[in-house]
């Protein structure tokens, strides 16, 4: 058994944490990811407090220890978010994307293991001057929202070396070889998104997990125009990264004249990293976990 500082806190067999994907990382999901020996995590957008503590009540169900993620930007106007997320008492809590500081010391007082996802150094170092427990460096690879400025392993790297904290890696990894890789560089295990997005126990609906099971690693794009498109005020830092689609292909690098225009997307965005290729069939988390296990032979191959 792969053993870290992360499956040590958190009694896990795999050193793999599922992302809290916002309208896909529900509680069955989580449930299920924990389960296998992975941490499953629960994502909030700007749902209801009581949708958050719902889910929770759902992943808290199969007896393993689970985390919660919210959006910074989202839970500065809305902390009763960040309330009931500390109220379910998960053993993670990630706030990413915005000012989080604030809420640190209560999650602590909690005995709360609190993460965030950075994309570049300073992002990593600012997060533990602010007491973060645990730092995800989140390359511009991976799926949904986060910076592009940096690819995974360069990143990963530089946060190793720049900060005392246990570190994470997430973007682009999704198989046993991905999860070998950033364990050999130093991570404590990975975050990883896209690898459960053709899961049966997320809350997306069949389309989305047939068009990224469609899709290819070219098929990708990081784009803010998506969030334009659909109203949503994400900080201009954030991009994301979604399968391509006619509405992005039309408006990529024209946020202005689109934000002139006041054109509408109708067409839900379907977040998904560049690992997305290796998704080929539908299947259950347990067997994603499995997959992930599988990281430990490649070890020790390369050890002897």
């Amino acid at each position: 058994m792969l053993t870290t500082w992360l499956t040590d806190r958190f009694d896990l067999t795999v050193p793999v944490v599922s992302a809290p994907m916002a309208g896909v990382s529900g509680g069955r999901l989580a449930a299920a990811v924990s389960a296998a020996g992975g941490l499953g995590m629960v994502g909030i957008g700007g749902e209801p407090a009581a949708a958050l503590s719902a889910q929770a009540e759902l992943a808290r169900a199969g007896g393993r220890a689970f985390g919660i993620g919210l959006i910074a930007w989202v839970a500065e106007g809305r902390p009763d978010l960040v309330e009931a997320a500390i109220e379910a008492r998960p053993a993670l809590l990630t706030l990413s994307f915005g000012a989080y500081a604030q809420h640190v010391a209560a999650a602590h007082d909690a005995d709360i293991v609190v993460a965030t996802q950075a994309g570049t150094v300073d992002d990593a170092k600012r997060a533990v001057d602010a007491g973060i427990n645990l730092v995800v460096a989140r390359g511009g690879e991976g799926g949904g929202h986060g910076r592009n400025e940096v690819a995974t392993l360069p990143l990963l790297q530089a946060v190793l070396d720049a900060v005392d904290v246990p570190v994470l890696a997430a973007g682009g990894i999704a198989t046993a070889r991905g999860l070998a890789a950033v364990l050999a560089a130093g991570a404590a295990g990975a975050l990883v998104g896209t690898a459960f997005l053709a899961c049966p126990e997320g809350l997306n609906k069949p389309a989305a997990r047939e068009a990224v099971l469609a899709a290819r690693e070219t098929d990708t794009i990081y784009t803010t125009v998506l969030d334009i498109g659909r109203g949503i005020p994400w900080p201009t830092e954030y991009g994301g990264r979604a399968l391509r689609n006619a509405f992005a292909e039309k408006w990529h690098g024209r946020d202005d004249q689109l934000r002139a225009a006041g054109e509408r997307s109708d067409e839900a965005a379907v977040w998904a990293g560049q690992a997305v290729g290796f998704l080929r069939r539908e299947r259950p988390a347990a067997d994603v976990v499995a997959e992930f296990a599988a990281a430990e032979p490649l070890l020790r191959r390369c050890a002897t």
